[in-house]
């Protein structure tokens, strides 16, 4: 199977994430807090660490499933970078989540991903001094083109600046979890990684204010609610897979720009199927004008990360 195909399915994967994330942060009788839910994206990402059990199946360590047996005692670094990855994971999803809940997942998704694109590139430079193409400046001055044409449409200047802190966190989360791959290996790295989620996450239980907030939206959460967000999470996980494999087996360069797909994906679901989706996950909007400068602008911030990354 092409790495190309497995590429894009996982960023098609990653857009119906986005709408499921949508549906649960902007339903108050769902989950009613962006807060709460990041604690539990925390802990169901971390739990990811089960894939190395897959290791020990007959063929499938063949096929680079990782196992147990490549974990060694980690350094005060790893460490470090581990719960690092952590917080800068939960941080970048708390203000997604809130960017979501007030703003249309079409909106939000292209400025997040160009801040991200611009905060990895920038910090990779700074930080890990690697080489930037060629294409680097055209390819930052069409992203923050698209990026300024997009923010028009948020409701308000707050939503703009929680879209704003979610790119710069995850940009900041990719370049520590590089960071991490370059202070150990990737078996290793993406392990420890799981494990500082998870860490991270049980330690916002220690402040009772945070303590009191999930345990009560806990409480009222439904049976419904547990299964719609495990199951988020699950496409999520294969969509992450899905993209690490093609990483794996491709151009790691390729894969990046490929994210920009996503966006395409978002819009498309958006304009066809917003009539069958409710109105709090996509509102609908038929006037040919609008639907054209959404269009537009995707199609800005998408060549831009092509760009950028090629």
């Amino acid at each position: 199977m092409s790495w190309l195909f497995l590429a894009t399915i996982g960023q098609f994967i990653g857009a119906v994430v986005v709408f499921l994330d949508k549906y649960i942060v902007s339903d108050g009788k769902v989950l009613p807090r962006p807060f709460v839910y990041a604690f539990y994206s925390c802990l169901l990402t971390g739990f990811w660490v089960v894939i190395y059990l897959f290791g020990y199946i007959p063929g499938f360590a063949s096929l680079g499933v990782p196992t147990f047996a490549g974990i060694e005692k980690p350094t005060i670094q790893v460490l470090g970078m581990s719960f690092l990855a952590g917080y800068t994971f939960f941080m970048a999803i708390v203000s997604f989540y809130d960017a979501l809940k007030r703003a249309e997942a079409v909106n939000v998704m292209p400025v997040v991903g160009a801040v991200s694109a611009l905060t990895t590139m920038a910090m990779s430079y700074f930080f890990l001094e690697t080489t930037l193409s060629p294409n680097f400046i055209w390819g930052i001055a069409i992203l923050i083109i698209g990026t300024l044409l997009v923010s028009q449409a948020m409701p308000e200047k707050y939503t703009m600046m929680v879209v704003v802190h979610s790119g710069f966190f995850f940009g900041f989360h990719y370049i520590t979890m590089k960071g991490l791959f370059m202070e150990t290996s990737f078996v290793e790295g993406f392990f420890w990684s799981r494990i500082g989620l998870v860490l991270f996450a049980l330690s916002l239980l220690m402040v009772p204010t945070y303590y009191k907030k999930i345990t009560e939206r806990t409480k009222e959460a439904t049976k419904r609610t547990g299964v719609l967000v495990l199951f988020a999470k699950i496409l999520a996980g294969i969509s992450a897979f899905l993209l690490l494999l093609a990483t794996d087996k491709g151009d790691v360069t390729v894969v990046q720009a490929l994210d920009g797909l996503k966006f395409v994906f978002i819009l498309f679901i958006t304009v066809i199927f917003s009539s069958l989706l409710p109105d709090n996950v996509a509102k609908t909007e038929t006037r040919p004008k609008e639907v054209m400068q959404q269009v537009l602008y995707v199609i800005l911030v998408v060549v831009g990360f092509f760009i950028l990354f090629l």
